[in-house]
């Protein structure tokens, strides 16, 4: 008799859980389904991105100018400097052939404007950075294109419960009826199972494109990049020097948020460098001899020169595996961060792939593999049917409530019991701490919880009385 009650609390255990993650997995699913379409479809747009541009901007990258006269690079940067008032030059972008070379230029304001210069360093044409394909794209995916902490946490938020979707989901095929064939089933027994089954086969890969998202991410990514220089012998090695506040979009992830050393003072222009950094201190290398300098150095092409930001600063010129830009991009093994003297053009310090730690290794793949770039079209093709997928799942799970739905009602899963298992608070807690905000609005998530059961419960005991 006592087995028996047993058997019965054990299953009715199984129920509750199935009931919780089904309740929550409906509300998730509810709350973040724009914003997963919203994600995935800015994905599938930057995953083309390269394709795209070299089509769109065809003329830009590699078109020639009407100009003929040769000019040094230099010659072209003060050009291109001359019809841009108010603009300075921070960062030159020197591409394999047949590439045009892509000067970006900044104001006081933060906009930017990319101007391309053909062979001869004449200019070809100007873009505005803000409205190419490849920037929208990036910043409808990581910030809905409104940008600031409070959209970057939702857009984080929705890629964590996402997460917490795939495998709550994966739990409810196999311990609900969802994998089992009946005899006879109904239409909502045949779209929930389709569901079920894509939902099933697409996790491991969604995971997997989810979680090499995250280091861009605004609170983990923080948090991943601190562990990472934090500790060196599994992150990026330290360099010890004040970091510049020049625009680093290019360099790698790795090294982004390195401290880089400085030039030495004795050939500064002590001048004011506030207005335009990258044309006042005549003392500067130029860029002509900055580029020998760099092939010297054995470093090919392409990379990427950021301008020293004052007269401290350093050339920095990076080769990264996921720059988001047209021709930039590298094998993860080519990657490297090396650091210039704006003066003498001495090598002054360099990290490469082979420097760094294993949880950067593995970002700086997983990056590319995320971007749908890491193996060529393959990688683009199977990045594409995992986020085609993810939508049909998306859109099909959203049929099955409509035909369960009853007429006038919200027709959410019940709420049946308020136990939780030792096994579903092992699950969550350890989500909670891979993903820590998603962890945080759990919490949330249990105290509203808590509530509506209180309030339930002070409702039912006022109508007993």
């Amino acid at each position: 008799m006592s087995s028996d009650i047993q058997l019965n609390q054990e299953k009715q255990q199984k129920n509750h859980l199935y009931n919780l993650f089904w309740r929550w997995h409906f509300y998730a699913a509810l709350f973040i389904t724009p914003l997963l379409i919203t994600l995935t479809l800015s994905g599938i747009g930057y995953l083309f991105y390269t394709d795209v541009e070299k089509k769109a901007y065809y003329d830009l990258f590699f078109g020639k100018s009407e100009k003929t006269q040769q000019l040094t690079i230099d010659e072209g940067i003060q050009k291109a400097a001359k019809q841009h008032k108010g603009y300075s030059l921070s960062k030159v972008i020197i591409l394999d052939d047949p590439y045009n070379t892509r000067l970006t230029l900044t104001n006081a304001d933060g906009n930017q404007k990319y101007v391309f210069l053909d062979d001869s360093n004449e200019i070809v044409g100007t873009q505005n950075a803000k409205y190419t394909f490849s920037n929208v794209m990036r910043e409808i995916h990581s910030s809905l294109f409104v940008g600031g902490t409070i959209v970057n946490y939702l857009v984080e938020l929705a890629a964590c419960w996402a997460i917490f979707m795939l495998l709550t989901g994966i739990y409810m095929t196999f311990k609900g009826s969802a994998i089992k064939k009946l005899p006879n089933p109904t239409k909502r027994q045949k779209k929930k199972r389709l569901h079920a089954l894509v939902g099933t086969v697409i996790t491991i890969p969604m995971i997997i494109v989810i979680f090499t998202g995250l280091p861009w991410s605004a609170f983990m990514g923080d948090f991943i990049n601190s562990a990472a220089q934090k500790y060196s012998s599994i992150g990026i090695p330290m360099l010890k020097q004040q970091p510049p506040t020049s625009d680093m979009s290019e360099i790698p992830w790795a090294t982004r948020k390195n401290k880089p050393p400085t030039s030495s003072k004795s050939h500064a222009h002590h001048g004011d460098m506030s207005t335009n950094p990258s044309m006042s201190n005549s003392s500067r290398m130029s860029v002509e001899k900055l580029m020998t300098k760099v092939q010297e150095a054995h470093i090919s092409k392409p990379y990427s020169i950021i301008y020293p930001e004052n007269e401290e600063g350093v050339y920095t010129i990076s080769k990264g595996s996921n720059t988001g830009v047209t021709g930039l991009d590298v094998s993860p093994y080519d990657e490297m961060t090396t650091y210039f003297d704006q003066y003498s053009g001495n090598l002054i310090s360099k990290v490469s792939y082979q420097d760094y730690g294993i949880l950067a290794k593995w970002f700086t793949w997983g990056i590319p593999l995320h971007e749908g770039h890491l193996f060529g079209w393959p990688n683009k093709l199977i990045n594409l049917a995992v986020c085609l997928s993810f939508l049909f799942v998306i859109f099909w799970g959203m049929r099955t409530w409509l035909s369960r739905k009853k007429e006038g009602k919200f027709s959410a899963p019940p709420k049946i019991s308020n136990k939780l298992s030792i096994g579903s608070l092992i699950f969550m807690v350890v989500l909670g701490l891979i993903m820590p905000l998603f962890g945080l609005s759990l919490i949330v998530v249990i105290l509203i919880e808590g509530v509506i059961y209180l309030l339930k419960k002070g409702k039912k005991e006022r109508n007993t009385v």
